[in-house]
């Protein structure tokens, strides 16, 4: 019955994520060069005159239809690659087809005034910065001059310089519109994928911090059982119940984890970090003052000692081991964990020190650990009232 419900959820996210798919693919994507081509219809009125014979010189108004469409095309598809846009071919591009506009316009006028539209689209395309809005009042304004010099109706000088302007700025509003929702959505994603790469990192973490530091507690736990059993039952039955505990803990704190509520507690780890030292043949020395931490810096702290006391009773092949918590300074408390074993010159270091230091940083606080006056010292500080703001670090360990 579950294998049948669990196959249920699977194919339903398969056909939601199908769905979002297709919704993503039929998303109308950001304009380009192909939507200002069908603005160069506005050019049929002249073209229709130049093959009706209507046009003096239809050589030179053939050349300049020309040049001009060739300029526009190759300025529209320049516009929409940044590096290009911004280079100076480009703008040799557009003043050529700037005075490829004028000299149509002044030796033809009539339907060849219409390029000023167009040559307001390309400047609209192309400009982003303080220059567009005034190239565009002096294109504007010389259309609607050279309109009103043809003595037609007085409303045409003011409906072609509108026209014209209005095209330029529309087209530049619309670009940086849609560049700005190309920008945030690329934030948006890289946001995603960034909230992804810290849940894994802080699922792995916490994983390996379970896994080892519960493993290493019930290899601890096991050895005394068997050392304890030939010549004392109970001990040993003792040990035993507490794997049983340490297992069924485990499992709590996995669950936790995977949902991201996991925390550690300073009081709980150091009665933890007693009974795993003794069942190690380790002797404890815990030593606590000041007045009670904060959940946060106590939460964080908890993990030092986790993880110190775990490499302590796996590396260290120490007799004693101290744990002293230091609070009475008001601003910061401090964390000392030494031991009488071997130190860290056989063991290098772990990717662990290096992410407890990276914890304590975050938090305000800082890390020394190396070797001691006769084996390996820890020392931890953490701010109280700054206390950490991610309460469930991942797993950092003194030395592996």
């Amino acid at each position: 019955m579950h294998a049948k419900l669990d196959l249920l959820r699977r194919h339903h996210r398969t056909w939601v994520q199908r769905r979002k798919d297709i919704r993503a693919r039929k998303r109308p994507g950001p304009p380009n060069a192909f939507t200002l081509l069908p603005w160069l219809l506005l050019g049929l009125g002249s073209f229709s005159n130049l093959i009706g014979g209507e046009t003096p010189n239809p050589w030179i108004g053939g050349v300049g239809l020309l040049a001009f469409n060739s300029l526009y095309v190759s300025v529209a598809f320049r516009a929409f690659h940044k590096e290009k846009r911004q280079s100076r071919t480009t703008l040799w591009l557009l003043g050529a087809l700037a005075a490829i506009t004028y000299g149509l316009a002044l030796g033809y006028g009539g339907s060849w005034l219409l390029y000023f539209p167009l040559l307001s689209l390309a400047v609209g395309t192309t400009l982003r910065d303080r220059r567009l809005g005034f190239t565009l009042m002096v294109i504007s304004g010389s259309a609607g001059y050279i309109s009103g010099s043809e003595g037609h109706s007085p409303w045409d000088p003011w409906t072609l310089g509108y026209g014209t302007f209005i095209s330029g700025a529309v087209t530049a509003a619309i670009l940086a519109l849609s560049e700005t929702v190309m920008e945030l959505r690329s934030t948006r994603q890289e946001l995603a994928r960034s909230a992804v790469e810290k849940e894994r990192l802080r699922f792995s973490r916490d994983l390996h911090d379970l896994l080892g530091h519960t493993l290493s507690v019930i290899v601890v736990k096991s050895e005394a059982a068997r050392r304890l059993a030939p010549r004392d039952i109970d001990a040993a039955l003792g040990q035993i119940s507490d794997i049983e505990t340490v297992g069924r803990q485990a499992l709590t704190e996995i669950r936790e984890a995977v949902t991201g509520y996991r925390s550690a507690s300073l009081a709980g780890e150091l009665d933890s970090a007693r009974s795993m030292l003794t069942a190690a043949g380790i002797e404890p020395v815990v030593r606590q003052s000041g007045p009670p931490l904060e959940p946060q810096s106590a939460s964080l702290l908890g993990w030092v000692v986790r993880e110190a006391v775990t490499n302590t009773v796996r590396h260290s092949r120490a007799t004693r081991c101290e744990i002293a918590v230091d609070g009475e300074k008001p601003e910061r408390v401090r964390l000392v964990i030494s031991d009488n074993g071997r130190g860290v010159g056989s063991t290098p270091p772990g990717s662990g020190l290096k992410g407890l230091t990276e914890r304590l940083a975050a938090a305000g606080g800082s890390l020394d650990a190396g070797p001691g006056r006769s084996g390996f010292r820890l020392v931890a500080e953490l701010p109280v009232e700054n206390a950490a703001p991610d309460t469930a670090p991942g797993a950092v360990c003194t030395r592996e």
